[in-house]
């Protein structure tokens, strides 16, 4: 008799392939989407995630998805954005990344102006390139370890029809392939160079997966990129396991949604959060009771914030100021004055804050002391 976990399993499985080949087929956009991305597993953590460059308003509200413990997605081209809940609904259930992307695939009319890449928490992957997507178009999976190639059904052919008065291609095809963590996909592009490049410079990069994955952007970008020019980035990272709770298994979720230059914002705003990532780390350190420790995330997050281009002082400000909140709940006040000082050089709003605070139990409720901090500000 099968186990009650495991037949769980299973009826998740095929209930989820059901729900892939009978979903209706969304109304294909008349444009192309999307452009260039990359999903990819960092074997050393675990982390998973994707990013994403293109010249479409808010890139990253539809291509590219990921959950902490089952894997990571970029759909793109003529998108479908069902390709991520489902594709992580399958892979949640057990599927493999190429099989999880096999399915959705096979009950899609329109797969071959699909460009799709699933990424799974073993660190298998699987990139599709619909014989539909504009040129030029392709994709690479690292390690490759098979390829394949989906036909039209019953024996038919490809065929030219009209759309809104243009005239289409309405071929039934494309081509996958497999491979080990990470693969690069894009389409529309300058030329056919640069999902090589993106698979190169993500190759010969190191830090951790937030930074292979910008430096993977910046190579498709400097080998000509999307022809259209540029518009949004997008890039998510989330946690090899789950919690249960996903904001904190979310390591990055950041997104340009318009600007000239998109990757070098991206890239200031992952720099950004790392600063943000030692904040948090210093509270969680604070709840438990591991002063030394908050203090060091606390540094931490200044040190790269005050590093960080075209942060505007107002942002450090937030850093610092809860750096020297913290000091004063742990009976350092002294070292806690020059950085109150500073923050209030920034901004006069931090002062009238200080004085509400005991209100709320952040700082002690003592007069004396709340009145020797703000007259750091005088």
């Amino acid at each position: 008799m099968m186990k009650p976990l495991v037949a769980a399993s299973v009826v998740v499985v095929l209930s989820s392939l059901a729900l892939a080949q009978e979903r209706p087929a969304p109304p294909r956009p008349t444009r192309p989407v999307h452009t260039f991305s990359i999903v990819a597993r960092d074997p050393q953590t675990g982390e998973m995630g994707a990013a994403v460059q293109s010249h479409w308003f808010a890139v990253g509200s539809n291509v590219i998805w990921a959950e902490a413990g089952v894997g990571a997605v970029a759909t793109q081209s003529f998108v479908d954005p069902s390709y991520g809940p489902l594709g992580l609904k399958l892979m949640s259930a057990g599927k493999s990344a190429p099989d999880a992307l096999k399915a959705l695939l096979a009950g899609d009319e329109g797969r071959a102006v699909r460009q799709v890449a699933f990424v799974d928490a073993s660190g298998t992957v699987a990139t599709w390139t619909g014989a539909g997507d504009i040129p030029s178009a392709g994709g690479v999976a690292g390690n490759r370890t098979d390829g394949w190639q989906a036909g039209c059904s019953g024996g038919a052919t490809a065929t030219r029809s009209t759309e809104n008065g243009q005239p289409f291609v309405h071929p039934c095809g494309g081509r996958g392939a497999i491979g080990r963590e990470f693969a690069a996909q894009a389409n529309l592009m300058a030329n056919d160079t640069i999902w090589p490049a993106m698979a190169k410079a993500y190759q010969a990069s190191t830090g951790d997966l937030a930074e292979r994955l910008l430096a993977a952007l910046e190579a498709g970008q400097a080998a000509g990129g999307d022809i259209r020019g540029r518009q949004s980035a997008a890039i998510i990272v989330v946690k090899a396991t789950s919690s249960g709770k996903l904001w904190q298994d979310t390591v990055f979720n950041l997104r340009v949604d318009d600007a000239a230059e998109p990757i070098p914002e991206l890239r200031r705003l992952v720099t950004l959060q790392r600063a943000y990532n030692h904040m948090n780390a210093g509270d969680l350190a604070v709840e438990h009771g591991d002063n030394e420790g908050a203090l060091r995330e606390y540094s931490a997050a200044e040190a790269i914030a005050s590093k960080t281009t075209g942060v505007l002082p107002s942002r450090l400000a937030e850093m610092i100021y809860w750096h020297a909140v913290a000091l004063v709940t742990m009976n350092r006040v002294d070292e806690s004055l020059p950085l109150f000082k500073r923050v209030f050089s920034m901004e006069k709003g931090w002062v009238e804050l200080t004085r509400r605070l005991p209100k709320v139990g952040l700082l002690p409720d003592d007069p004396a002391l709340i009145e020797k901090i703000v007259a750091q500000g005088r």
